[in-house]
């Protein structure tokens, strides 16, 4: 009796264990049907991941867009891989040819989509705010430009100034779309501190770091050969020295909305501190955003005598000692 028993309850564990087999399996198999791609990856998505997202509003909104077939089994995985505390934020290129395995790793990599963006050596905060407003960072380049005067940015680099106009450093830049805006600035002005450590004798002051930049954003747009930096810094540093205007037509051109092809004489009298004809001294703030070489240059200027140059009309420059050899080349290159 007791071995029809064990029998009996064998054949029951048997079937129990069947059933529970069968239900693993047809339970896999459900779960690799629902996680499998849903389409061939002809249609390509944006999928953008906001700051604080979990996994329910993120798989909810994979299903709304069609890249999984089952939000069940896409939760399940993905708490069974450990990957549902590892979502990042960001925008990432999906398509539904990507298995719901693929779409988790990719939410979870922060591989996000890169937009290029190109910042011009020279270019000041109004050209740059017009280009991220461009490529989407920011709404207007008045949106921009409240952003770069922020008190938290300005504290954080230690700038004596009202904006970070200057030290957003001129280079490309592959930035995730969604980017936090003020992290954008930050992460292009730490750019400008860490390029400026390779510059012998660069000033370590933020007084005197703020006076540098505004002379290589002078020099940047003054020079119009790499070769002449050096010595165009010179004749700033000289006219400064002897308390002289620097008479930059840089500096004048910085309050057109559009740098004008000639200035007249009429556009050197304008009321400004940013009119360096007019006014003695350094203007208050940086012109642009100078480049390595041009920082380098104002640094490390040439030892030399002059004081004066004017533009050949072949790109380079006649340096001259004294205002008499200046006129005469004045009258040699631009006519009487």
């Amino acid at each position: 009796m007791l071995q029809d028993l064990h029998l009996r309850y064998r054949k029951i564990w048997l079937a129990v264990a069947l059933i529970l087999f069968s239900g693993l399996v047809l339970f896999s198999a459900s779960m690799a049907v629902a996680l499998r791609s849903v389409g061939d990856g002809s249609r390509h998505i944006d999928f953008a991941v906001k700051s604080g997202s979990g996994l329910a509003a993120v798989t909810t909104r994979l299903q709304n867009v069609g890249l999984i077939h089952s939000p069940f089994f896409f939760k399940m995985y993905m708490r069974l891989t450990g990957k549902a505390s590892r979502i990042k934020y960001g925008i990432y290129e999906l398509n539904d040819g990507m298995s719901a395995l693929e779409i988790a790793r990719t939410i979870t990599s922060g591989k996000t989509k890169t937009i290029s963006v190109t910042i011009p050596e020279g270019w000041h905060n109004r050209q740059i705010g017009d280009l991220l407003t461009e490529k989407k960072f920011f709404a207007s380049r008045a949106e921009f430009l409240e952003f770069a005067s922020k008190k938290s940015l300005l504290e954080k680099f230690q700038i004596p100034a009202k904006s970070v106009e200057g030290y957003i450093f001129p280079d490309t830049y592959h930035l995730p779309q969604g980017y936090p805006k003020e992290k954008i600035i930050a992460h292009m002005v730490e750019h400008f501190f860490e390029k400026v450590k390779t510059i012998p004798n660069f000033p370590t002051d933020p007084k005197k770091i703020h006076e540098t930049v505004i002379l290589a954003s002078i020099v940047e747009r003054e020079a119009k050969l790499k070769e002449e930096r050096a010595l165009i810094a010179a004749v700033f540093h000289n006219r400064l020295r002897d308390n002289e205007p620097l008479e930059s037509c840089a500096t004048v051109q910085y309050l057109f909305e559009k740098p004008k092809p000639r200035l007249f004489y009429k556009d050197l009298e304008i009321e400004s501190p940013y009119n360096t004809y007019r006014v003695r001294g350094l203007p208050p703030g940086p012109i642009g955003s100078p480049g390595l070489a041009a920082l380098n240059a104002t640094v490390n200027p040439e030892k030399t005598d002059y004081k004066f140059f004017v533009l050949k009309g072949d790109g380079a420059h006649h340096f001259s000692k004294d205002l008499r050899e200046h006129n005469a080349a004045k009258k040699k290159y631009l006519g009487p």
